[in-house]
This record gives structure tokens, sequence and C-alpha cells, in this order.
């Protein structure tokens, strides 16, 4: 990133840290992009109001639980997670139709043996769960996890870069699972790890995460001190917009849960409970699933 490109970040990040607050807003910007909210056309808002009421008009009413399933990451992240453990994971996620199996890389390419023919992909973390690795050892790990047959990757974002300011470090530690995965068509989500960070900090990753490329933002490891909650669920779909996906995880245990994530702005779930979810969706007694993360 050239100086004048981090100078152009800050002061988007600047203007969307107003925004939020509810400070006066710079004047806008010509954009031809539309990267952000709030520079281009007036009526741009309306439309991701308008998506956002669409969706939680089809999710939030108790829809289809083929709809509550595809919204769902099936997930096992625990370090002492075994084989047959993963194996069950796979068996309800081709069962449920989960959107992905989420686990960790070292699972990877037998969750892709396993699932091969679903419609259920393979997720795994980069980074995980604490982001401090360097850039070149989350592109590498991006580019082993597609190599094993991951269709998704979940990355951690250096968090002690970002309270630190470090703003064109945070972007290249981004970039460097975005670039993988735009080149194999996979889908990249960011775990800002918001537990951690204040709001305008919360801000400034989403922001960071759009300007790089990512398809998700997402809020939480499971492995830090808070999970998901409504609130930054709504903060950073306000922030990246309609354009990019947000994914809830971490806490989310019961179907009234999931449906509260949705309601902020949610398009993605992270769960372990993705089998009691859908259970509880249909109106059964949920039974016993695998081990969660």
């Amino acid at each position: 990133m050239t100086p004048p490109d981090l100078q152009r970040l800050v002061e988007l990040i600047t203007e969307e840290i107003l925004a939020q607050s509810g400070g006066a807003r710079p004047q806008a910007v010509h954009c031809a992009c539309h990267a952000f909210l709030y520079e281009c056309c007036p009526e741009r808002l309306r439309g991701v109001l308008d998506a956002g009421a669409s969706r939680l008009g089809l999710y939030a009413s108790g829809g289809a639980a083929g709809d509550v399933s595809a919204l769902i990451d099936h997930t096992l992240l625990k370090p002492d997670a075994t084989r047959t453990e993963i194996e069950t994971l796979c068996s309800e996620a081709r069962d449920f139709g989960f959107a992905t199996v989420c686990v960790n890389p070292t699972w990877v390419a037998l969750c892709a043996r396993r699932l091969r023919g679903s419609t259920t992909g393979v997720c795994s973390v980069v980074g995980f769960p604490l982001g401090a690795t360097t850039p070149d050892v989350k592109h590498y790990e991006t580019q082993r996890a597609i190599f094993d047959g991951a269709t998704e990757i979940d990355m951690v974002i250096n968090v002690g870069a970002l309270k630190s300011g470090d703003l064109r470090v945070v972007e290249r530690d981004i970039e460097a699972v975005t670039g993988p995965c735009r080149d194999g068509t996979i889908l990249s989500k960011v775990i800002i790890e918001a537990a951690l960070l204040t709001d305008e900090e919360k801000i400034t990753a989403c922001t960071i995460a759009k300007a790089a490329g990512a398809d998700y933002v997402k809020t939480s490891t499971g492995f830090g001190p808070g999970g998901a909650t409504v609130g930054d669920v709504a903060l950073m779909r306000r922030v990246v917009g309609a354009e990019m996906g947000v994914k809830a995880a971490g806490g989310v245990r019961d179907y009234a849960a999931m449906k509260a994530m949705v309601e902020a702005g949610a398009t993605r779930v992270g769960a372990s409970a993705g089998v009691k979810i859908v259970q509880e969706s249909r109106g059964q007694r949920p039974v016993a699933s695998a081990p969660s993360s």
C-alpha cells in the first residue's frame, strides 16, 4: 500500500467512525467503486435497509428448516477433537444440509473426502485462534487448506497490530489470505475478535477487511473473552453494507439466539450446536450431537 492509499484508508475509516457514532460526517468524496457507505448515491442506504428487512422476513419469522441449515457452519474446533468426532460432524452436516463444516486445518482433507458429492463445503481456519502469525505464514496456511479441499477460509486478524494503529500491517495481513482465496474462487471470512476491540476498532477492522476484498466479516473465534453479540453484528452490518456477509460465531447455542443474530444482520452463523438449532426450528426435541468446540 502506498502512502496516499494508506491516507485514503485512514480517511475512510474516520468517516465510518463518525457516521456510526452520530458525529458530523465529512463532505462526501466522489467514488466510482461504491466500496464504502456514505460515499456514493444517497439512495444506497435505503437499499441496505430493504435488504435487511427482506432477510428478516424470511428467517426471523421461522422459515423452513432448510433455510436455517443453509446459514450454519457446523463447527468443531476444540484441540482434542478426534477423528471419530470429525466424522460424526461430517455425517450430521451431510444429513442436515449445513453450509459447511468448520474444522482445524489438520482435518480438511478428511472432511473434503467425507463430504464429496454433498452440498456441504469445508471451512478451515487460518491464524487460529490468536491471529498472531505473520502474513506469509497465513498465506501458506490458506494455500495448503485450499489444496486439501477447503471451500471457505476463516482467518483471524492481527489484533495486536490493529490495536497499535498499524493499519498497513493489518491490511497486508488480511490480503495474504484474501488473495489466494480470490485466485481459487474460495470464500474468505475475516475474524475480528470483537470482544477485544472498542467500537472504533471494530469499525476500522471491518473497513479494512472490506478494502482487502474479504467476502465476510466474522465476530469471534469462540476462544476469546466473549462471543457474538447482537450489538456487534448490527454494527458490523452497518459498516460493511449489503455487499458483504456477516458471520456471527461464539455462544450461539439455540434457535432463539440464531434468530436474534440474523435479525441483527448475520448471513452466516458458526455453531457447534447446529443440529440442536435445526431441531428446535422444526419444533423437535433436540438430541445429542457432536461435542461442542
